[in-house]
């Protein structure tokens, strides 16, 4: 993993398996925070223009569909987004892969639930294969406390950088006061950290 800053212009956001049903499978974090948050990227990924790659796993069944709002903001990614037949390791699957390989982006944002199934085994293998991979930890969540914390520590040693989404979004935006910025800031003060806007204002 290199120093480099992730910019928009370096960087892809990779959504794995924020579906509908596996979400009521996050315990250590609101699960509502953790949808919050992960559309809070989505919005973030099409206000910069930066590619996205979504993947699911067997939607068809208790899994179900990617969350609406992340297939409404992101239509183009959605309708291209690869549908794992029950491959756990997204990495593993070749057509998703083949389309992360295909943004160009050596920088990868990822966030995926659960983490300690969905997430960490791409997030690992990703930055074994040389990408800097950041893992956007309240977009992401376990069943527990203690998987939780074994797949955070796990990602850690395999040079996985864990942040959560204002970070990643300060560090994306660079200086609130270009455009970008303002729009970026905008977005954390209204879907981020709403309470946090308010109180500002």
């Amino acid at each position: 993993m290199t120093n480099q800053y992730f910019t928009a212009e370096n960087s892809a956001l990779l959504l794995i398996d924020h579906q509908v049903g596996t979400m009521q499978l996050i315990k250590n974090i609101d699960k509502e925070l953790a949808a919050k948050q992960s559309i809070a990227l989505a919005k973030m990924a099409k206000i910069l223009g930066m590619p996205v790659v979504i993947t699911s796993s067997q939607e068809e069944n208790a899994q179900g569909p990617i969350l609406p709002e992340i297939a409404e903001i992101l239509p183009e990614a959605y309708e291209a987004r690869v549908k794992r037949p029950g491959v756990v390791n997204a990495w593993a699957y070749k057509e998703f892969h083949d389309a992360v390989v295909a943004t160009g982006r050596k920088n990868l944002i990822m966030a995926g639930v659960t983490t300690d199934v969905c997430l960490i085994f791409p997030a690992i293998d990703a930055a074994t294969e040389g990408f800097a991979v950041q893992a956007v930890m309240d977009a992401s969540g376990s069943p527990s406390d203690l998987s939780e914390e074994f797949s955070r520590q796990r990602m850690h040693d395999a040079g996985v950088v864990l942040t959560a989404t204002n970070t990643l979004m300060a560090e994306i935006a660079q200086d609130w006061s270009t455009p970008t910025g303002q729009q970026l800031i905008g977005l954390l003060f209204t879907d981020v950290f709403p309470a946090l806007g308010a109180e500002i204002a």
